[in-house]
């Protein structure tokens, strides 16, 4: 919306820089676009929000900038004056029109407009008609009041009455377009007939002209509601209909009509003539109020307003705060602002924060400390559970895996397919469902993440690694756990990087990482678990409990073999563990190796097992080297090949010390797990 710089200075002193004064408006909440120089004025382009119609004006923005800087607004709007009665009878015929102000101005000359009213206008790319209708254009952007201007004399019975439209009338508006329109829309009538769409425009049979001699103003207040109806219903939108819309000052009507009534006085030669008929149905556009507490408000901003600056601002503004105690105002919103402050407490108070938005607003948001607010219970940014999920994004993303998110419901079928770690009761059914696909809520991760993988496999994809952290149902009385689930396959890389196809065993070791990272052991028991291919699928333990599972996804449709696993979060531990630093020997270390002849029936997990319990003090580091069967090695056993590797933080070990403790260890693996221990 556009502002002329002159023309705000007949109302407050302006800082000289535009800059400055672009710059505090802005900061206000009135962002200024843009300045634009023309013919010796310059025009701020400034974004007024739908919720301040109060600032659609030169007067309204004027006292934005009198109180943002401490300066006298001069308001040009005069006292209402108690004249009598008017002469034109006005009804209100739809409770849609809140308020009706009609003044008469008696042998008016109309003609052209005077240099200072046209260039006002022209500012603002208005094109001057004549003095009568230049005039409420004038006053429209001056006070953000609308004013319509009747010939008296085409008003039969010399009468108004505000109703809704008949069914099928007709009216020909000021643009010369017929207008067909029905009971939604509010019109301004006569004795007879519609003269004019209430807040949106006037008709073409009453409007001035040059014959004109007596001209009846009109400055009412509609419904917000109705008017935006009525513009829509007939696909018009004008500078009267734009303020309507978003609320207009219902306490503006008789100032607004009496401006004009004095304006046509000094340039049109007319009369004005005594009284005004005023019909005001007031559904409390004055009373709204409520209390403003400066300890709260403190509280609220991190910073202390003084007293003396909250009452300056609100003052400046147009409200009326009034002491109500030690810190605390009254404070009674201005009807410029009703529409802006209507929402009420339950209580029919305003609500305290819009006050404190507009003491900040003036006093700058710069001075709020540079803090966030603290916040308490399950969005608490420092939670364990946040920090839990954190760090489990953090390990699987550096594993290669890509976080996805599905919805928490998904299909019946879906549903059985695969056991989850949260099935102990029947699936709970959604009462409304959007589909039959998303009819249950999920008791596990795994069918989103798979149906995300075939998704992506379908449009061709080579390779798959997704996780998802979520929360999963139960049902019954079991209550909510969370838990995370991956999904991998394909061969992920270039040729370059050795592509490989993913196996198990890289699922197994993303799900022990991400156990690691926490402190936990995982132990992996063969299991049958239903949607996963028999004789790839585990149980995960954690201390002796079942937590998750591992495994392939029993579908043959997938191009390449996809790997599974759940597990609960509550497992990992509820925070991850502060990291020791443990700082290596600066003694060199002894490394060697064993080759264990054994069944292939024995697992990797026992035998580490068994390298635990005997651990010898300077073992710091073992683990697989490498596994072989083929020549030289007997039926049914396997060659497993374990690296060593000894160190002592306080002396270099010799190869004899090393010796020792290593053929213990080696005797009691060969006497548990060789083939002699095993026929034993």
């Amino acid at each position: 919306m556009r502002f002329s710089r002159d023309w705000l200075s007949d109302y407050v002193e302006l800082p000289r820089s535009d800059d400055e004064l672009a710059a505090r408006l802005t900061a206000a909440g009135l962002a200024v676009e843009g300045v634009e120089e023309r013919g010796g004025d310059r025009l701020l382009e400034v974004d007024v929000t739908t919720n301040r119609p109060d600032c659609m004006c030169h007067l309204g923005l004027a006292r934005e900038v009198a109180t943002l800087f401490g300066r006298p607004l001069e308001s040009p709007l005069p006292a209402p004056a108690d004249g009598g009665p008017g002469s034109v009878p006005v009804e209100l015929a739809d409770p849609d029109c809140r308020r009706y102000v009609a003044r008469v101005v008696r042998g008016a000359r109309v003609g052209p407009s005077p240099e200072w009213l046209r260039r006002r206008l022209e500012a603002l790319d208005l094109r001057p008609i004549n003095n009568v209708v230049d005039v409420t254009n004038f006053v429209l952007w001056e006070s953000g009041q609308p004013i319509h201007a009747f010939d008296l004399a085409k008003l039969g019975g010399g009468r108004v009455v505000v109703r809704s439209a008949l069914p099928g009338e007709l009216l020909v508006t000021l643009d010369g377009e017929k207008r067909g329109l029905d009971p939604e829309v509010l019109v301004i009538a006569d004795a007879e007939r519609a003269v004019a769409l209430a807040g949106i425009m006037g008709g073409l049979e009453s409007e001035v002209t040059e014959a004109t001699a007596d001209v009846l103003i009109e400055s009412a207040h509609f419904d917000p509601t109705r008017v935006r109806r009525g513009a829509a219903r007939l696909g018009m939108h004008t500078d009267a209909s734009h303020r309507f819309e978003r609320g207009a000052d219902p306490g503006a009507c008789r100032a607004a009509a009496d401006r004009v009534a004095a304006l046509l006085a000094e340039i049109a030669g007319g009369e004005v003539e005594p009284g005004a008929t005023d019909v005001f149905d007031d559904p409390g556009f004055s009373s709204l109020a409520g209390t403003l507490d400066a300890g709260r408000l403190a509280r609220f901003a991190g910073f202390e307003v003084p007293g003396e600056e909250v009452e300056r601002s609100l003052a400046g503004l147009g409200f009326a705060p009034e002491r109500a105690g030690d810190g605390v105002w009254r404070v009674t919103v201005p009807s410029w602002r009703f529409y802006d402050f209507r929402d009420r407490r339950p209580d029919g108070a305003i609500w305290e924060a819009d006050l404190y938005e507009e003491v900040l607003r003036i006093a700058g948001f710069d001075r709020l400390p540079s803090a966030l607010p603290a916040i308490a219970g399950p969005d608490e940014g420092g939670s364990d559970g946040y920090a839990l999920r954190r760090r489990i994004r953090t390990v699987l993303v550096a594993s290669g895996f890509r976080e996805a998110v599905n919805y928490s419901f998904h299909s019946r079928e879906a549903g059985r397919e695969m056991v989850g770690v949260g099935r102990p009761e029947d699936a709970l059914l959604i009462a409304n469902p959007l589909s039959e696909q998303l009819a249950v809520l999920r008791r596990s991760l795994l069918p989103g993440l798979v149906e995300s993988a075939r998704f992506n496999v379908r449009r061709g994809a080579s390779e798959v690694l997704l996780f998802e952290i979520g929360h999963l149902f139960p049902g019954g009385e079991a209550a909510e756990l969370e838990a995370v689930a991956l999904a991998g396959g394909g061969a992920p890389g270039t040729i370059w990087d050795g592509r490989r196809e993913l196996d198990l065993f890289d699922l197994k070791g993303a799900v022990e990482a991400l156990a690691g990272a926490f402190g936990v052991r995982l132990e992996a028991r063969p299991a049958e678990v239903r949607g996963m291919l028999p004789g790839t699928a585990s149980e995960l333990l954690a201390d002796g409990a079942r937590r998750g599972w591992m495994g392939r996804l029993d579908d043959p449709e997938m191009p390449f073999p996809l790997y599974l696993a759940e597990l609960e979060t509550a497992a990992l531990g509820a925070a991850p563990p502060a990291r020791p630093v443990r700082l290596p020997s600066r003694f060199p270390g002894v490394a060697t190796d064993l080759t264990l002849t054994h069944p292939a029936g024995v697992s990797w997990r026992e035998i580490g097992e068994a390298v635990e319990a005997a651990r010898p003090g300077e073992l710091v580091e073992w683990g697989m080297k490498d596994r072989y069967t083929g020549e030289g090695v007997p039926e049914g056993a396997v060659n497993t090949t374990i690296y060593f590797v000894y160190n002592a933080e306080d002396r270099s070990l010799t190869r004899d010390e090393v010796q020792e403790s290593h053929e213990a260890l080696a005797d009691l693996l060969r006497r548990r797990f060789g083939e002699a221990g095993r026929k034993a």
